[in-house]
């Protein structure tokens, strides 16, 4: 998200016109840099709490993925409603886990292996500054061991039920 990438540390304190204001900016932003609609928003780091799904809801995004867990939900708003469903994450990223559980030559090994194990579907986010740049050939790698081991990856809209209201709720914290 715009304001999360920006550093403004102070996003749970931000009034909800000011959160808003915001995240128009960073919608607007990746919209004219990218030529297409924005239909889906993730927190930086899940740096999101109920006030900013709340601030999200004008926005009419398909999802968002503000946070970890199990399995999409509808997230409880501050005021008792739901809000837009959420795909939480739920593999380990790069930088949580090389150097301090696995060396980084076997991230990818790694990595597969949870993917493969893990019950339901699992999510996994990369980032850009990392898989997209300084460690694009190792996730070049990544896909393609992937790949023959049988594991597809697709969009987080892919794991949308048919029926949203179907879903559980939970709170963002």
């Amino acid at each position: 998200d715009y304001y999360a990438s920006r550093g403004l540390g102070d996003v749970y304190k931000r009034q909800a016109e000011k959160l808003s204001k915001e995240i128009r900016r960073g919608v607007d932003a990746l919209t004219a840099l990218t030529g297409q609609p924005v239909t889906c928003s993730a927190a930086a780091g899940w740096r999101a709490d109920g006030r900013v799904v709340a601030a999200r809801q004008p926005f009419n995004f398909r999802y968002n993925s503000d946070c970890r867990g199990s399995a999409p939900f509808l997230p409880l708003l501050p005021d008792g409603r739901t809000g837009t469903v959420q795909i939480p994450v739920t593999l380990p990223t790069w930088d949580e886990v090389v150097g301090t559980r696995v060396a980084r030559q076997d991230y990818n090994a790694f990595i597969l292996d949870e993917i493969t194990r893990q019950q339901g579907v699992p999510v996994y986010t990369i980032h850009a500054e990392a898989e997209g740049i300084v460690l694009a050939e190792m996730f070049d790698a990544l896909l393609t061991d992937a790949r023959r081991r049988g594991i597809r990856f697709c969009p987080l809209s892919e794991l949308l039920p048919q029926d949203l209201s179907q879903l559980p709720t939970g709170k963002i914290v």
